[in-house]
């Protein structure tokens, strides 16, 4: 994941501060799968910093092993000493069942909307059409509803 444009650095985190004092929204890119179907590669994310975080809220938050790298999941649970976080693509793994409970200090910032950019291969006006009915989506708390139709 990566911010979409870099902060300058009169954002930057200072001390006693915190970044969302500064910047409450700011918008990130998402890299990797592990969010499919609710978020694709590509997908630009409007993130609130500071927001309350719910279960089943998708959140953005640093790495508990590599706290340089902010990831993207699902908040599925509070439990003692943090949230139990999921990616929604069970197959990519990179979640809490590999790492366990993330502490609540490493959430930072909560989901609010997708926009997903054009690609080339849309240029039709059928293309156009749908991407614009689809662009742009509030990130619900529901679960995708392809996840609750797989097989078992």
């Amino acid at each position: 994941m990566r911010e979409v444009p870099e902060l300058s650095e009169l954002t930057q985190e200072q001390p006693g501060r915190g970044l969302a004092a500064r910047v409450p929204f700011q918008v990130v890119e998402v890299t990797g799968p592990s969010m499919v179907p609710t978020l694709h590669d590509g997908d630009w994310l409007l993130v609130q910093y500071g927001a309350t975080v719910r279960p089943g809220d998708v959140v953005i938050l640093r790495h508990p092993f590599q706290q340089d790298l902010l990831i993207v999941k699902r908040a599925t649970e509070r439990r003692r000493g943090g949230w139990w976080v999921l990616a929604d693509n069970t197959f990519a793994g990179g979640d809490s069942t590999d790492y366990g409970t993330v502490p609540e200090e490493l959430v930072l910032a909560r989901v609010r909307a997708r926009y997903r950019p054009l690609k080339k291969d849309q240029r039709s006006l059928w293309g156009v059409v749908t991407w614009a009915v689809f662009a742009l989506r509030p990130v619900s708390a529901a679960r995708s509803v392809s996840r609750r139709l797989r097989a078992r």
